[in-house]
């Protein structure tokens, strides 16, 4: 019959016959007990196959009330929203959030993580920048400290992800755009800075292949944060050459969108549904700006308060766990919703 599982570090204390105090003692500093009683520790560890939560040790040792929001681009409207979002549910909670930028870069990225260890966060939310990251600094910090990461998905890392569906983003709107007129270009960075480019991507060539169309990707030059830069210039561009096999352009972020609707007002192409425009476009995230824009445009809405909401409950979840069991990482993924504008 098999052994009930441990699951506090005081029934490990009670099982191995050792006191609470001196095993806690072992787990804060294996070297501060006697090399007797650190051979009976570890024999009785390998015997129950006991695993403490290491956060929660931590979490004894005079943390701060703080938790920490790291973003990778503060800039971006997009990120300024989700992290507005996150400090008010921070602070709805009885912590102080502490703000860092990354700004694009991962030298500040992984600055950040430094600071953040002067400060004792009790947690830290972080968006990486992705395969711009250093992983195995960030691997070195999630062990360190109880982390969650969103918008941006390293697997394996951290406590758990909290993020959008980007295959259900695609899809959802390369099928609208599909049912609405002609089937959409997908026009992209060749080296974006948002790793969930890929995976947008990836759902588009699958959906209009599902859909027995043939995909057109148009690849442009451009790297960094600068969206509407490289969305204004390189669409001027790809207008010029006529690499559109279609009249439907989907753009795989709002942001380019924007550039991209720049570009074509300077080439005099009238934008929107109807015989009497020359081309639709679309972009995914529902960018704050995006409704504002000339004319308005289509997109697919990421669940901001979801996300966050979600976030910030993964991380107290993991931070009231006590000395229980550190729960299994989870990966959660937020759906988008449609929304239809004068673009397309």
């Amino acid at each position: 019959m098999n052994e009930p599982k441990i699951r506090t570090m005081e029934e490990f204390a009670a099982i191995s016959g050792i006191s609470r105090p001196t095993v806690s003692k072992y787990f804060n500093d294996p070297g501060s007990v006697r090399k007797s009683t650190r051979v009976r520790i570890e024999q009785a560890l390998e015997q129950h196959n006991y695993r403490p939560n290491i956060y929660a040790i931590n979490q004894n040792r005079k943390l701060t009330k703080s938790i920490g929001l790291v973003v990778p681009f503060l800039v971006d409207p997009f990120f300024a929203e989700i992290a507005r979002n996150i400090e008010n549910l921070i602070i709805a909670t009885g912590y102080r959030p502490i703000l860092l930028n990354s700004q694009g870069r991962p030298e500040q990225e992984v600055e950040n993580l430094d600071n953040l260890r002067s400060f004792r966060p009790a947690g830290v939310l972080i968006a990486p920048l992705g395969r711009q990251s250093d992983k195995s600094a960030l691997a070195a910090f999630c062990e360190e400290v109880p982390t969650v990461l969103f918008d941006s998905n390293i697997s394996g890392l951290g406590h758990g992800f909290v993020g959008a569906d980007n295959l259900q983003y695609a899809r959802d709107i390369v099928e609208y755009l599909c049912r609405s007129g002609e089937p959409p270009c997908f026009f992209e960075m060749q080296t974006p800075a948002n790793p969930n480019a890929n995976k947008r991507r990836q759902s588009y060539l699958q959906t209009m292949e599902h859909l027995g169309y043939q995909p057109h990707v148009i690849s442009v030059e451009g790297e960094g944060w600068a969206f509407e830069e490289i969305g204004y210039r390189q669409g001027l561009a790809a207008l010029e050459k006529r690499r559109f096999e279609t009249n439907t352009i989907l753009c795989s972020n709002d942001r380019l969108a924007i550039g991209f609707l720049a570009a074509c007002f300077e080439k005099g192409y009238r934008v929107g549904g109807g015989p009497q425009n020359a081309l639709r476009v679309a972009g995914m995230d529902d960018h704050p700006f995006a409704r504002f824009t000339c004319p308005p445009l289509t997109t697919v809405a990421q669940n901001y308060s979801a996300i966050s909401s979600s976030a910030v409950e993964s991380l107290l979840t993991l931070l009231n766990s006590g000395d229980s069991e550190v729960p299994p990482r989870r990966e959660l993924l937020f759906e988008g919703r449609l929304v239809k504008r004068t673009s397309a």
